[in-house]
């Protein structure tokens, strides 16, 4: 039996039954300008009855693509501006990120690295990886380094390896953090030579990326568990999205089922602002309505801080709700519970100081 492969173009799309005929000439410009990949375990989800199937919706090319918005940049959060070197961005004092591909399993439609990522994104040379490390080398502030991308764990364990040995190596580097969607949607390429790929002397972190529970499959589980069972912890980051996880009822369970794996909710983001995505995007406030629900509803194990990263490189900052306004008594503050209701809360005890008797 021929092995099922990943769909790249168009015409595999519609072979799959995941395009309409009539769609097929306005996708195929879509598909020009960005990349197509949708892996077997991600295909085998879509709904093909439901126009409004959320995995289709993330990974299926969509012709609203090519309408950019006024506001819509090729790169979004300021990459480039703060990129020293090939391969290294640079936007906070204490951390980096080393992008040693530019490819992924699959291409997401939202993807704010969408103008990089690509078959023609390639993968740094030995020159260039050298250089990199060099950089981070030579900057005793670095802490911590974020390997991205793409997505590292396309990379082949051999090569994985010598990265994590590099970073291992560097003495004041303390964490060393992956970023991948391999895990959920090629969960067979976690196995045994990239788990051990990974070991290291430092801290070690994965965090994964999903949007919806039904990415959450029995082969995504046993792919996270093992990188679990070899003591690596777990993080996931998920993109708020209209049409495919702007519920209180989806997110919950996306929530729940990534703490009952084991993997602590991270990041919650506001989409970026890429090119192409304002289908994908809400306004803030439907983000803020949905963590204040969420906080009534799922355990704090479950919330994950939801974030905006800010167009030009200046970094990430929270903005969901905030449950304390001031009082209406100087020093005091209101504070709303997790039911809407109000409570005035003290300022600082004043200390009345101890008059002995008499």
């Amino acid at each position: 039996m021929a092995k099922i492969r990943t769909l790249r173009s168009v015409a595999q799309l519609r072979e799959a039954g995941l395009i309409r005929a009539g769609r097929v000439a306005a996708l195929e410009e879509v598909a020009a300008r960005y990349a197509v990949a949708l892996p077997p375990a991600l295909a085998a989800l879509v709904d093909r009855d439901d126009p409004q199937d959320p995995i289709a919706k993330q990974f299926v090319p969509d012709a609203r693509e090519l309408e950019t918005g006024a506001h819509e940049l090729a790169d979004p959060i300021g990459d480039d501006a703060h990129s020293p070197v090939p391969g290294i961005v640079h936007r906070y004092p204490d951390r980096v990120l080393l992008k040693p591909s530019l490819v992924c399993p699959v291409y997401c439609r939202f993807c704010f690295r969408r103008e990089d990522v690509g078959p023609k994104g390639g993968v740094l040379d030995a020159r260039a990886l050298a250089t990199a490390l060099d950089y981070i080398r030579a900057r005793p502030a670095i802490w911590e380094v974020i390997v991205s991308g793409g997505d590292p764990f396309l990379l082949s364990p051999r090569r994985l390896k010598a990265i994590v040995a590099a970073l291992d190596a560097v003495p004041h580097l303390g964490v060393i953090r992956f970023h991948t969607r391999v895990p959920v949607v090629e969960p067979g390429r976690v196995g045994a030579a990239l788990v051990q790929a990974l070991a290291a002397d430092k801290a070690v972190y994965v965090v994964i990326h999903a949007n919806h529970p039904r990415e959450l499959t029995p082969a995504a589980k046993a792919a996270c568990a093992q990188l679990v069972k070899a003591g690596i912890p777990l993080l996931a980051q998920s993109v708020l999205l209209k049409g495919v996880n702007d519920d209180p009822a989806t997110l919950e369970a996306l929530l729940r089922g990534l703490v009952a794996m084991r993997v602590k909710p991270y990041y919650l983001h506001h989409l970026d602002l890429a090119p192409g995505t304002a289908h994908f995007r809400t306004g803030l406030e439907t983000g803020q309505a949905l963590m204040r629900d969420l906080r009534g509803r799922v355990s704090g194990l479950c919330q994950p801080t939801y974030v905006l990263d800010l167009p030009g490189g200046h970094g990430k900052v929270p903005v969901g709700p905030c449950h304390a306004r001031p009082g209406p008594v100087p020093g005091t503050w209101c504070i709303e519970d997790t039911h809407g209701g109000q409570h005035v809360y003290p300022p600082p005890a004043q200390l009345v100081p101890h008059s002995p008797k008499g």
